[in-house]
């Protein structure tokens, strides 16, 4: 059974193969920049961010103090600790 399809020029396999080759260098490009540290990093950054912000603030822009609490409480919870193991292994 014969091919029904056209027998294409060099030139036109060649444009082809151009084509697809500028294809694939954009997409190497594109992945090269995803996967770099800087924009991982960078989006890292932004998601914790915005966590943080969803988090401290109500989508009206109020802030939540109960969850504040919550971090001050356990940022000064785990500073005392870390002072009581301090003062308890450095007395020697």
């Amino acid at each position: 059974m014969a091919s029904k399809q056209p027998a294409r020029s060099p030139k036109e396999i060649e444009a082809d193969l151009a084509a697809t080759r500028s294809r694939l260098a954009r997409s190497v490009d594109e992945l090269a920049y995803r996967v770099s540290p800087d924009t991982i990093k960078a989006n890292a950054v932004a998601t914790l961010k915005g966590k943080a912000n969803d988090a401290a603030f109500t989508p009206e822009g109020d802030v939540r103090f109960d969850r504040v609490a919550k971090a001050l409480g356990g940022v000064a919870g785990t500073a005392l600790v870390l002072g009581l193991l301090r003062r308890t292994f450095n007395k020697g």
